[in-house]
């Protein structure tokens, strides 16, 4: 398996949770919207941190550039993550009309994101790294 596959197997992951929380959204079921909330940050937050705490610092080792993609990519993160933390705050409240609004921020910003990881980081990281980082992938966090 390759980086690109593994890493965006879990993309598509995180695809099925927001269809999932956009699903239960519609009933305004507070339990269910707050267990799909968390299953879905907590991924997202998950995910992130593998990329941030092991992909990114060993392609930049093998590639020197620091400046590049991944410096992107932690940006872009920095803003899903404040999106995140509104979210937290309108489930936290039971505000559904402000939690709608945050995710289908964060899903346009999450799948505009995934597309530039897919069709460039993560190839340049396979070419740079190989299959054998997958393992390290699988071990993070």
């Amino acid at each position: 398996m390759s980086i690109a596959e593994h890493l965006t197997a879990e993309h598509r992951h995180c695809d099925t949770l927001f269809s999932q929380l956009e699903n239960v959204l519609d009933n305004e079921d507070w339990d269910a919207i707050t267990t799909a909330w968390r299953a879905l940050a907590d991924e997202l937050l998950r995910h992130f941190a593998v990329e941030e705490e092991t992909l990114f610092p060993a392609f930049e080792a093998k590639s020197g550039i620091t400046q590049g993609p991944t410096r992107v990519m932690r940006m872009e993160h920095d803003q899903m993550r404040e999106l995140l933390a509104e979210g937290d705050a309108a489930v936290a409240e039971h505000d559904a009309e402000n939690l709608r609004g945050v995710v289908e921020t964060l899903l346009i910003m999450n799948q505009q994101h995934n597309l530039k990881e897919e069709n460039v980081l993560y190839p340049m990281c396979d070419q740079l790294l190989g299959t054998e980082f997958v393992t390290q992938l699988q071990e993070t966090v």
